[in-house]
């Protein structure tokens, strides 16, 4: 769904609003305090009011568009905008494109991500896991800024799905232990119906005893060994890291994980044709 698209099938804010009323109720208007069909029409606005708890709705109550005065045919463009772009669009650029304030087009993208949960599913197969770490080099200061797993950036550990449609879970944890990777796995990943595949990092050596556990040593520049890799995990890290750095430049931790989950979203639906739907569907059933 490009911008074309958009002022083609959404012209109108009549048009989006029919168009969000199919999506969440069917057509069926239902009030979202008390969930009774009981309603009247409200006259001059695209509003509902409930007969049963005497309270006033629109469509929009309790999804990511609540309480926005904007048209939602701008909503409906930053989403396009958005999903267009693979490795993310700054604030400034879309209030440029959309002619909002810069801080109206962040709280739209804020929004916009509370719909680009991660997967609840369970992972299964051969599943790749893998840490990184986000944050630009320190201020000030001389001599060689230490990488890696030695480094005071914000760490972060993912998992992918490699067969089929790839599955990215990324978290952010402060700690890079055994029990951290252990919880992990055992709230995302079919242990019984799926093979670990991680470097030689020592906090994953325990992991054979709860899941089936293959390994490469990339210390000795060993970056596959059969089927065990962690390619996959790490061509997402590219994607994620180029777009950090190339767009949003700094990200508090506070936020870091609504900026994962947008990635992951997009990673997860790169071959879904109706991705613009999807994001409409999670953002009116939160």
């Amino acid at each position: 769904m490009n911008i074309i698209q958009i002022f083609q099938n959404f012209p109108t804010q009549d048009d989006c609003i029919k168009h969000i009323e199919a999506v969440r109720w069917n057509n069926k208007p239902t009030c979202p305090y008390c969930n009774s069909k009981n309603k009247s029409n409200m006259l001059n606005e695209k509003r509902y009011h409930c007969n049963n708890c005497n309270t006033s709705y629109s469509v929009t109550v309790g999804t990511i568009f609540h309480r926005t005065h904007l048209p939602l045919q701008k909503w409906f463009l930053a989403i396009s905008i958005i999903l267009n772009a693979k490795k993310g669009v700054a604030s400034r650029q879309l209030a440029r494109d959309i002619e909002v304030t810069k801080d109206t087009a962040w709280r739209i993208q804020m929004q916009i991500r509370k719909a680009m949960g991660q997967h609840k599913e369970l992972l299964q197969g051969i599943i790749e896991m893998d840490e990184t770490y986000i944050g630009g080099k320190p201020r000030g200061g001389t001599g060689i800024h230490k990488r890696g797993r030695g480094t005071d950036k914000t760490p972060v550990v993912g998992m992918v799905e490699r067969d089929g449609i790839v599955k990215a879970k990324v978290q952010h944890k402060s700690k890079m232990k055994f029990k951290n990777f252990k919880k992990l796995i055992n709230e995302n990943v079919d242990k019984e119906n799926s093979i670990l595949m991680t470097d030689e990092y020592r906090a994953y050596n325990p992991m054979k005893a709860i899941i089936k556990h293959m390994t490469v040593n990339h210390s000795a520049k060993q970056w596959s060994d059969g089927i065990a890799h962690t390619n996959t995990i790490e061509s997402f890290w590219a994607i994620l890291k180029r777009g950090i750095f190339g767009q949003y430049y700094h990200i508090t931790k506070k936020h870091l994980n609504k900026y994962i989950n947008e990635f992951c979203f997009k990673y997860n639906n790169r071959k879904n044709k109706n991705v613009f739907y999807t994001l409409i569907f999670n953002g009116v059933n939160l």
